[in-house]
């Protein structure tokens, strides 16, 4: 019994140093320094403020109003279709442009402005510009010119001016036999007084001049052999009314067709031949032409 008492005993007494030795570690972990967290030391609990990123407004590619143009003349217009020789080269250069057309083969412009339809189709709706092409011969004869012509000129510049459009002369090409019954006997002096003609009318009215004729010339100096005339010796080939086209790209659009990539079927180098020579008409005296 004495023997169980004095292992109860040990056992106690082992227990208590085990007791004192823990605490005395806690207590010299204390003193050491153990680090320990205080409330200063607790990082606070942060807020996370997202940066508003503007959203990005959807934009889109401005849309470029169309160049709006009426030709008004007859068949030294409409064959080959002159106004859509010129959309597509215009558009191949990087141009919005859009084409009406009122011609009837043999027409004045005195035809033009007594009748009711150009009219209508001058103010019916909203153009840019409206050409006005005459007929081959009136230009060049001076009674005609100014007892036909002008009085038509005037009447329907009064109605393109009122609709916010600009009138253009639609300087034609003299035929390749000249006009012989008018004493002009041979191309050089026909073009010369339908030139003059364009050119005198345009000075009266304030019209631009769209110098086609004197490009054809220019071209027929450079290449004598090129067919700028269908059989007849009149009406345009397609060579011809790509010129006429080229001359209004580089005058309503007061910049050069050179470069544009539409050929309307012809070869390159004639296409570019051609470009050159209306850059060279019209944009080399841009005042000749009445060009703003």
């Amino acid at each position: 019994m004495e023997q169980m008492n004095r292992v109860g005993l040990s056992v106690a007494k082992r227990l208590l140093s085990c007791v004192l030795g823990f605490s005395a570690v806690v207590a010299l972990l204390v003193a050491c320094g153990a680090p320990q967290a205080t409330p200063s030391q607790v990082p606070p609990t942060q807020a996370v403020v997202g940066t508003a990123t503007p959203k990005a407004v959807p934009t889109s590619t401005p849309v470029l109003a169309p160049t709006r143009v009426l030709f008004v003349g007859n068949s030294l217009t409409f064959v080959n279709d002159l106004p859509q020789v010129f959309v597509e080269l215009a558009r191949s250069g990087g141009h919005v442009v859009e084409a009406g057309m009122s011609a009837q083969g043999g027409q004045t412009l005195a035809g033009h402005a007594a009748s009711p339809s150009t009219p209508k189709k001058i103010t019916d709706e909203s153009w840019n510009f409206v050409i006005l092409q005459e007929q081959s011969r009136i230009p060049a004869i001076a009674a005609q010119r100014s007892e036909q012509m002008v009085p038509a000129v005037r009447l329907l510049d009064g109605e393109i001016v009122e609709n916010g459009a600009r009138t253009v002369l639609f300087m034609t090409w003299a035929s390749r036999e000249g006009l012989p019954g008018a004493s002009f006997e041979d191309y050089a002096a026909a073009q010369a007084g339908i030139e003059a003609g364009y050119l005198e009318v345009a000075g009266e009215t304030g019209a631009m001049v769209a110098p086609a004729g004197a490009a054809w010339q220019r071209a027929m100096g450079h290449k004598p052999e090129l067919e700028l005339w269908q059989r007849d010796g009149i009406h345009p080939s397609p060579e011809g009314t790509y010129l006429a086209a080229c001359v209004f790209y580089a005058t309503l659009l007061g910049t050069s067709p050179e470069g544009a990539s539409y050929v309307d079927g012809l070869t390159e180098e004639t296409a570019r031949f051609l470009q050159s020579v209306a850059a060279e008409t019209v944009l080399g005296d841009p005042e000749r032409w009445n060009m703003p």
